[in-house]
């Protein structure tokens, strides 16, 4: 099968030929159709595809249903801590989801606390972030969108947003329950800090003092979360933004300078089996 290797000698992707992995107990082998493009040697996660080999326990109605696969930790995940991303198959526990959606509601729903009664600044509204925005408006909270980019408020202000501002300085006569801050850069936290009433709470998704303020760091979600997200994409009530990496497979790694140059928007995906 064809997949992409990481070289340990200049850090750049190299398409190869390689064998299809084999699968063990509670395990499916699943041909990829998406993976999510971001860092083992054969990175790449978010994936979905179609089952089409099972492992011995596995339940035999999963045999070529469509399937996405978790980050739900502690578990380890395809991309994230071993190969088979960017592949055309890849080995996968039987337990299905998604990633970006499932962290972002976990954070805002879970950690955060978001609900009706909660006023909440969401900082940085890329592929996670604007999915956070969407998510806590639909807890019914106030909602506002922090970005330096101020392209992406009209999108934010149509999945909810109150309002929109470039820095969180700009929100200051806000009172702030929560801030949930999908930049995790250190000026953020500081912003953060200093924009939250007492008694505040601060979520860090993915990890990039005023007294009686909490912070929480975020990763991944649970399977009951998972069951909740998959159904509001559904019914359309949560749509992440994504791009296509709209070339061939073997041009992989000239679309990755999109995610570098900053000029993706939301969550870049490819198709393995893509020809043309």
């Amino acid at each position: 099968m064809k997949a992409y290797l990481l070289s340990d000698s200049d850090m750049h992707l190299q398409l190869i030929d390689i064998e299809k992995p084999r699968h063990s107990a509670g395990e499916h082998q699943q041909r990829f159709r998406s993976s999510m493009v971001q860092r083992p040697r054969i990175l790449g996660h978010e994936e979905a595809g179609r089952v089409v080999t099972l492992g011995d326990e596995v339940p035999e109605d999963l045999l070529a249903k469509r399937v996405t696969v978790a980050l739900v930790p502690p578990a380890t995940a395809i991309g994230l801590d071993f190969d088979e991303g960017y592949a055309e198959f890849a080995l996968a526990q039987a337990a299905v989801a998604a990633d970006a959606v499932l962290t972002a509601y976990h954070a805002v729903v879970s950690e955060a606390g978001v609900d009706v009664s909660t006023t909440v600044a969401i900082i940085g509204l890329g592929g996670l972030g604007s999915i956070g925005l969407r998510v806590a408006a639909l807890q019914g909270a106030t909602v506002f969108g922090i970005d330096t980019d101020e392209s992406k408020f009209a999108a934010a202000y149509k999945n909810g947003a109150k309002s929109c501002f470039t820095c969180l300085e700009m929100a200051k006569d806000v009172a702030l329950d929560v801030v949930v801050d999908f930049a995790g850069m250190s000026e953020t936290m500081v912003a953060a800090l200093g924009a939250l009433k007492q008694g505040g709470r601060i979520v860090l998704v993915g990890l990039g003092s005023k007294e009686q303020v909490e912070i929480r760091c975020s990763l991944g979600g649970n399977k009951a979360e998972l069951v909740t997200v998959l159904a509001l994409i559904s019914v359309g009530k949560l749509a992440p933004v994504l791009g296509e990496v709209r070339l061939p497979f073997g041009k992989l790694a000239e679309s990755l300078h999109r995610l570098g140059g900053g000029k993706a928007v939301g969550r870049l995906f490819t198709r393995p089996n893509r020809t043309e």
